[in-house]
C-alpha cells in the first residue's frame, strides 16, 4: 500500500439529539481542540487499526493502486472489500456496517464469529504440517530414550561415564542452542518459513539414517550434534509460521496470532532490533516471559523422563523389556493428554494453565522420588508396590505436563513479541529452550549417581514449586489478545505487576476460601475502557453515501455518545 498520511483531522460528527445527519467521514477519529488545532491521534490508536485513520476514499484509492501495482485488478474486489472490513474491525461485528457487502458474505463473516472451529480445509492441513515437522525431529530425539541402552553397550561406555552418556543425549540440543536457533533468522529471510522447515526436515532425514549407520560414539555425536540444525531453526520458525495463520480466537490451540499491515516496516526502519529487544520495557518484558516459560519447560523435568526413562526404570528394578514397554506408555500418555489443551489453552488461559500445572507436577515428581524409599522383597527383589509406585507417579506427571507446561511456552513465545522482533524474538526464546535442554541432558546421570533418584527428582519437583510462584508474580496472560493489547500487557513493569498480584492473594483468599462475597479488584489492564479497540459502538450513518454509491460507516467511542 501507499504510504499515505492518514486523515486524522477529520471533523467531528454532529453526535446531538436533534438527529442531524453525520458526516460521512468513515471511521471518524475524535480529537479535543486546544486552541483550535486538533490534537493528533495517539500512536496506540493508530496501532490499535492502522486503516482507522484513513477515509473510505484513501483506502479504496490505496487498494486500487497496490492492486495495478502487482498485478491483482482481476481480484480487485475482494481486495477493496477486505480493506473496508479492517477499517472497521475494532469489532467483531463491524462488518455488518460495509454495505458493499452482500447479505450472504456477511453471513459468512458471522459463521467465522459463531463457529470459530469452522475454518477452511488449508487451515487445518498447514497446522498438521506443523505438526509432522515435528514428528520428524521428535522421532531423532527421543527415540534415544530406548536406543541408548544398546548403544551404550554397543559402544561400550560404561556406567562411570556419565559426562560422556549426558553428552551423547545433549548433542542436538548444545548445537540448537548455539546454532540452530541463530540461522532461523536468515534462513527465513532468504527462503522464507516453508523454506526453512522444508530444509530442516531434510536435515533431521538426512542425521536420522546418519545415526542408525554409525559404528562408533564420536561418529554418534557429529551426527546428533548435526541434527540440532534442524531442531533449532525448525522450533523457531513452525510456530511463527502456524501463528500468521488463523484467527486469535483459535490462535492458542494452533498456535496462531493475527499479522498486522505493511505500515509497520516504513515504521520499523533504521531500529536497531537487538538494541531494542532489551531496552524497551515491553520487549524486555516479553523476553523475560519468553524465558521463563521456555525454561521451566525443561526445568520441570519432563525431559529426564523423555530421554531417561528406561534408565529410570531399569534403575527401579524393571526388566529391559519391562522398562521398554513402560517407557513407551509415557509418550502415549503424554499425546492423550495434549487434545484437551486445544481446548483449555484459548479458554482456561496460559496463565492458568501453568499455575495449575506447577504444584501438580512438583507434587508427582515428589511421589517418585520417595517411591524409591519403598521396601524391597524379602530376596531383594524390588517390590511391586514401589515399581507400580514410580510408574504411576511418572504417568500421573506426564498427564498434568500435557496441557499445560507442554503446549504453553512456544505458543506464549510465538505470540509475546512485536512483528519487527518476531523472529529475533522466537531464536531467543527457542535458544533458551534448546539451551537449557542440553543442560538437563548432560548433567542428570551425574545428578543421579550423586544426588541417588530420591534427591535428583525432589530437585525438580523444587523448580516446579518455584515456577509456580514466579509464574502468579511476574507472568502475564497473553490469551485471545491482539498485538495492540499485548503492547498493553507487557508495558506494566515487574513492580507494579507482582504488587498487584499481591494484594489480590487476601483477595482470593476471601472470595475462594473464605466464601465471602466480596467486590471484585479493578483490572490491571484497561483493556476495555476508552482507547482500546474494542469497546466501541457502531451506528450506520445516515445521509450521504461513499464514491461508490454506497454508505459509509461510522463507529463512535460509547463515552462521545454519552456526553450526548
Amino acid at each position: 500500500m501507499s504510504r499515505r498520511k492518514p486523515d486524522i483531522e477529520a471533523t467531528e460528527p454532529n453526535l446531538s439529539s436533534s438527529g442531524s445527519s453525520k458526516s460521512d467521514l468513515g471511521v471518524t477519529q475524535h480529537h479535543e481542540h486546544t486552541d483550535g488545532q486538533p490534537r493528533q491521534a495517539s500512536v496506540a490508536a493508530k496501532l490499535r487499526n492502522p486503516l482507522a485513520g484513513f477515509s473510505e476514499e484513501q483506502v479504496l484509492a490505496d487498494v486500487d493502486a497496490w492492486c495495478v501495482d502487482k498485478g491483482l485488478q482481476e481480484h480487485q474486489e475482494w481486495f477493496r472489500k477486505g480493506a473496508l472490513i479492517a477499517r472497521v474491525g475494532q469489532r467483531d461485528d463491524g462488518f455488518e456496517y460495509v454495505h458493499q457487502l452482500s447479505e450472504e458474505e456477511k453471513d459468512l463473516l458471522r459463521h467465522e464469529i459463531t463457529h470459530r472451529w469452522s475454518q477452511p480445509f488449508m487451515l487445518y492441513f498447514l497446522v498438521v504440517l506443523c505438526a509432522g515437522s515435528a514428528i520428524v525431529q521428535g522421532m531423532d530425539q527421543t527415540a534415544v530414550n530406548g536406543a541408548q541402552e544398546f548403544y551404550f553397550k554397543e559402544f561400550e561406555i560404561g556406567e562411570d561415564q556419565v559426562w560422556l552418556r549426558g553428552l551423547l543425549n545433549g548433542a542436538p540440543y548444545l548445537c540448537s542452542c548455539l546454532i540452530g536457533c541463530w540461522s532461523n533468522a536468515p534462513l527465513n529471510k532468504f527462503f522464507g518459513r516453508r523454506g526453512t522447515i522444508f530444509i530442516s526436515c531434510i536435515i533431521s532425514f538426512i542425521t536420522g539414517i546418519w545415526m542408525a549407520a554409525c559404528e562408533s560414539w564420536p561418529n554418534l555425536l557429529v551426527a546428533r550434534f548435526m541434527l540440532g540444525f534442524a531442531v533449532g531453526a525448525k522450533s523457531s520458525t513452525t510456530p511463527v509460521y502456524a501463528a500468521e495463520s488463523a484467527p486469535k480466537t483459535i490462535r492458542g490451540a494452533l498456535t496462531m496470532m493475527w499479522q498486522l499491515l505493511e505500515i509497520e516496516n516504513a515504521e520499523r526502519e533504521g531500529r536497531n532490533p537487538l538494541k531494542e529487544f532489551f531496552i524497551v520495557r515491553r520487549n524486555r518484558r516479553a523476553a523475560q516471559s519468553a524465558f521463563f516459560v521456555m525454561f521451566m519447560q525443561q526445568f520441570c523435568g519432563v525431559n529426564v523422563i523423555a530421554y531417561y526413562s528406561t534408565s529410570i526404570f531399569r534403575s527401579a528394578g524393571f526388566s529391559q523389556s519391562e522398562a521398554l514397554l513402560t517407557s513407551m506408555g509415557t509418550g502415549i500418555t503424554n499425546f492423550l493428554f495434549a487434545i484437551p489443551a486445544i481446548y483449555t489453552i484459548d479458554t482456561f488461559g496460559r496463565r492458568n494453565l501453568l499455575l495449575t500445572t506447577f504444584p501438580l507436577m512438583g507434587l508427582c515428581l515428589l511421589w517418585c522420588g520417595l517411591s524409591f524409599y519403598l521396601p524391597e522383597n524379602p530376596d531383594g527383589t524390588p517390590s511391586q508396590a514401589r515399581l507400580g509406585s514410580i510408574a504411576a507417579a511418572i504417568y500421573v506427571f506426564m498427564a498434568v505436563y500435557s496441557p499445560g507446561e507442554g503446549p504453553v511456552p512456544f505458543t506464549y513465545s510465538a505470540e509475546s513479541f512485536p512483528l519487527h522482533l518476531r523472529d529475533v524474538g522466537m531464536s531467543f526464546a527457542t535458544a533458551t529452550c534448546w539451551g537449557f535442554n542440553f543442560i538437563l541432558s548432560l548433567t542428570w546421570p551425574a545428578l543421579e549417581a550423586a544426588f541417588t533418584p530420591t534427591g535428583a527428582f525432589c530437585w525438580y519437583a523444587a523448580w516446579n514449586f518455584f515456577g509456580f510462584v514466579y509464574a502468579y508474580f511476574f507472568l502475564p496472560e497473553t490469551k485471545a489478545l491482539t498485538l495492540e493489547e499485548l503492547d498493553t500487557v507487557f508495558d506494566v513493569g515487574n513492580r507494579q505487576f507482582s504488587a498487584y498480584y499481591r494484594k489480590k492473594l487476601p483477595w482470593y483468599l476471601k472470595k475462594h476460601i473464605l466464601r465471602q462475597d466480596v467486590a471484585p479488584m479493578e483490572p490491571l489492564f484497561d483493556l476495555h475502557e476508552k482507547g482500546q479497540h474494542h469497546d466501541f459502538t457502531s451506528e450506520p450513518v445516515g445521509g450521504g453515501g461513499s464514491a461508490g454509491g454506497v454508505k459509509d460507516t461510522e463507529i463512535v467511542e460509547k463515552n462521545e455518545i454519552s456526553k450526548t
